[in-house]
């Protein structure tokens, strides 16, 4: 009969083992291990069982060695899960870190139209303004300057009106020349044209025609300038304080406002996995401040040149933020699909064992009671699973949660 090597565990009082993170305390447990050939050790009845010592005759020379095995006791089925291996679809994906930032696209840079000094200021830093909010006011002289023309533009047409209408009775009894009230009619057609290009000249100031007329009817000029933001947004950067005087397109800008309904994430990508990345290409961001939830956004712009001292390409993504939950400076985790996704074996990651010499492992069964331990290949990851490269086949009953249980097992009853 041809020699077998068999370990045995059997009738120990107790017996303490540690299984990720748990300890489990068993009674008169009954194990039967295997180390390269078959077991001819059985239970001798529920508190022990029969065991022949490891270290007999030798296999015969040729016969490729058996892979370890485990035999569980009833009492020891309870901690161990077994459910066949199922196909999964596993996403090819990149990923990597970075932060999220304002989109300097959909940044405005508020300057007043004309100089003057700044007299009151009506949003904040992180304020968030819509179109056509104040933002801060000046007192400026060139609207006041507009204002007088304007002012005297409506006397000069009010006067060239009345005297217009005088000459008109006048020449209908010859009292004066058709000259004369030629005359009167272009002096009041001129003064109609000063008049509109007074009005055109303040409403370049951001003046409405309401506020126009109330000027002409009160013959009061205002120079209270009013500035407001042309866009909906938030209040990023304030430069700007009473007295300060300030003038059109002199850096720095009194305000700046972001469009925040979308933002950018700037991320470092491995140069190894740049030439994956296109532009246009879906991510999902991901940010500590909000776990579990997911952000969209798509690839905008991809560096044009890698970083010589990290080998990293910079991509930059705008993600959509409609509730504007996202700020500036959050970190950030994005994942990028560069491929179809794969259909492969899959285990859920308890059911993997990392072994000392780096390998990965699995227990499989056929009878749900005793488990043989086998090397596999890994591939992808996802969703709490292991994709099976090569040692699995689907259908297998192989054991998905316990698996660190029956390795502590085996290694026990080897020493």
């Amino acid at each position: 009969m041809r020699s077998r090597k068999t370990a045995t565990v059997s009738g120990v009082a107790a017996a303490v083992l540690v299984v990720a993170g748990g300890v489990y305390l068993f009674g008169n447990i009954s194990m039967s291990i295997r180390v390269g050939g078959e077991a001819n050790a059985t239970a001798a009845d529920s508190g022990g069982s029969a065991a022949r010592a490891p270290g007999g005759p030798a296999a015969a020379s040729g016969d490729p060695p058996a892979a370890p095995s485990v035999e569980l006791a009833d009492t020891q089925l309870a901690f161990v899960k077994v459910e066949p291996a199922v196909e999964r679809e596993f996403p090819v994906e990149k990923g990597s870190v970075g932060s999220i930032d304002f989109d300097e696209d959909m940044t405005l840079q508020v300057f007043t139209p004309y100089q003057g000094r700044i007299i009151g200021l009506l949003a904040k830093v992180g304020d968030n303004v819509v179109k056509g909010q104040t933002l801060f006011t000046i007192d400026s002289p060139d609207l006041l300057q507009a204002e007088s023309t304007l002012i005297a533009a409506a006397g000069v047409l009010e006067l060239t009106t009345r005297n217009l209408a005088r000459l008109r009775e006048l020449y209908t009894t010859r009292a004066i020349s058709q000259k004369d009230l030629e005359q009167a009619i272009s002096d009041q057609q001129t003064a109609e044209g000063a008049l509109r290009a007074g009005r055109d000249s303040v409403r370049l100031f951001g003046k409405s025609d309401k506020e126009i007329d109330r000027i002409i009817a009160e013959r009061m000029a205002d120079s209270t300038l009013v500035v407001a933001s042309t866009i909906s947004g938030r209040i990023t950067a304030r430069n700007a304080a009473p007295g300060l005087f300030v003038q059109p397109g002199s850096a720095p800008a009194p305000y700046a406002v972001a469009d925040i309904s979308t933002m950018w994430m700037l991320a470092n990508v491995a140069e190894s996995d740049s030439p994956a990345l296109r532009k246009g290409q879906e991510v999902e961001v991901r940010v500590m401040a909000y776990p579990g939830r997911v952000f969209e956004g798509r690839i905008s712009t991809i560096g044009a040149s890698v970083d010589p001292n990290t080998h990293r390409v910079l991509v930059r993504s705008e993600i959509e933020d409609p509730a504007h939950e996202l700020r500036p400076g959050m970190f950030a985790t994005f994942v990028i699909r560069t491929g179809d996704p794969v259909r492969g074996v899959a285990v859920p990651l308890d059911g993997v064992v990392r072994e000392g010499d780096g390998t990965m492992t699995v227990w499989v069964t056929t009878d749900r009671r005793r488990f043989v331990k086998r090397t596999v290949t890994l591939g992808l990851r996802r969703d709490g699973y292991h994709q099976i490269a090569d040692g699995l086949r689907r259908g297998e009953l192989v054991a998905t949660s316990g698996a660190l249980f029956l390795s502590n097992a085996l290694l026990t009853a080897s020493r």
